[in-house]
């Protein structure tokens, strides 16, 4: 053993000498040696000094450690938490939206919550309004165009709104009672883009999860609450229908009901002034020597006008229904044609947010992003609408139908340039 280094020779006769090691302590001076030795034999192989270096600094730190252990179930409860903080760090897609949505998802889920059982109380609210407009229109409209206007607006008039009605009923039947469309739970060969958080299935494109239906929704546009339901990619036509037609019976009303909007609107306050204002005929001259007037009056007064209960409300009825169209027209016409500017880029209202950051990241590398479900504004409708030739124009648009939309939602073509899908 000519290369055993003094290191191992020093600490083996200390520790000889010493009967207890567990009493045994190194002075200032020791240690100092000890590390001037083991630094000059470091460039040698000596495996019995680094060994035995090693007992002692572990001996000594278990010594030192077993005097301040804590409980187990602290040291626990310890680990657990450090693995909470670390683990929202651990990835490093971890951005301010992450931390964002963490720091917030008890108020979003208190949101979902709430708007998942007011969802059958905006339906019925839909239904009580939409009730009420129509029955004002037969109850009091109805009879009014019939003595007032000629044959041919009255044809019009009739053709129309019934056409208006049936086209808003279908399709808020369709939209709320039609299911958006779900991805398959069980194991397919169907292609994802992503893993769901919170659901643990595979996302195919254009799939997002929703909070309030707590499901992975195809094609997912946004959770209507007027229809309790989801808008995604087997009701989003008759979504879109619905609007436009509603939104098409608002303006029509509005513009139809404008004159007898202003009509009502006088009369209720020309009759509100009646006791206020004394209609009467003034009395001069021989009028007042024959005894016309009571002594002290110098006008006639003349009787008021009948308004009855049924006047009043039918006047209130009027003004009701006109301001309720007009209301309606402007917020849902604004989001219609937003709707439609989103199907003419071949997006949904969750990819207008995510293209609009992907554009933004692109840009800062100097290149464009395109979207890859953009077919083109003709062939974004045709898809949309289901339209697959000439006819469906008028039976799959014009009027109330239930096929099925293009494609299955699992499987998307992407940047067909230049390719008329439907050649229509």
């Amino acid at each position: 053993m000519r290369f055993k280094c003094k290191l191992a020779q020093t600490d083996t006769v200390s520790y000889k000498n010493n009967s207890a090691p567990k009493t045994s302590k190194l002075t200032g001076f020791q240690i100092q040696r000890l590390v001037r030795a083991y630094h000059r034999c470091r460039m040698r192989w000596c495996p019995s000094s680094s060994l035995h270096l090693l007992r002692c600094v572990r001996f000594r730190s278990c010594t030192r450690r077993g005097r301040t252990t804590l409980p187990l179930w602290i040291r626990t409860i310890w680990a657990y938490m450090r693995l909470l903080v670390q683990s929202l760090y651990f990835s490093s897609l971890t951005d301010s939206d992450v931390v964002f949505d963490s720091v917030f998802e008890p108020v979003f889920w208190t949101v979902d919550y709430v708007t998942r059982w007011f969802g059958a109380v905006f339906v019925c609210l839909v239904v009580i309004l939409t009730s009420s407009i129509l029955a004002i229109c037969y109850l009091i409209l109805m009879p009014m165009v019939f003595t007032t206007y000629s044959v041919p607006w009255i044809a019009w008039h009739v053709c129309y709104g019934h056409w208006n009605i049936v086209m808003i009923v279908f399709h808020y039947y369709k939209a709320t009672k039609t299911s958006p469309g779900y991805p398959p739970t069980e194991k397919n060969d169907s292609p994802f883009v992503a893993v769901c958080k919170k659901c643990i299935i595979p996302k195919p494109a254009r799939t997002h999860h929703c909070g309030i239906c707590n499901r992975c929704i195809l094609k997912m546009d946004h959770h209507c609450p007027w229809l309790n339901n989801c808008v995604g990619h087997l009701n989003h036509r008759y979504f879109f229908s619905f609007c436009v037609a509603l939104s098409i019976g608002c303006v029509y009303c509005s513009i139809s009901g404008r004159n007898l909007f202003l009509d009502a609107y006088n009369a209720i306050e020309r009759f509100k002034h009646l006791d206020v204002e004394k209609s009467g005929v003034p009395v001069t001259g021989m009028g007042v020597l024959i005894g016309l007037l009571p002594p002290g009056q110098t006008n006639y007064q003349t009787a008021a006008p009948p308004y009855t209960f049924k006047d009043k409300m039918v006047h209130k009825s009027i003004i009701y229904m006109w301001v309720l169209t007009s209301t309606v027209a402007v917020a849902l016409g604004s989001l219609t044609l937003w709707h439609a500017v989103l199907i003419s880029r071949g997006e949904t209202s969750i990819e207008k947010h995510v293209n609009s950051k992907e554009t933004k990241r692109m840009a800062n590398r100097g290149r464009v992003y395109r979207n890859p479900f953009n077919y083109g504004r003709l062939n974004n409708w045709k898809i949309f609408l289901g339209v697959e030739k000439t006819s469906h124009w008028l039976t799959r648009v014009l009027l109330p139908s239930g096929h099925p939309p293009h494609g299955d939602g699992l499987k998307w073509d992407a940047f067909p340039v230049k390719k008329d899908l439907i050649p229509v």
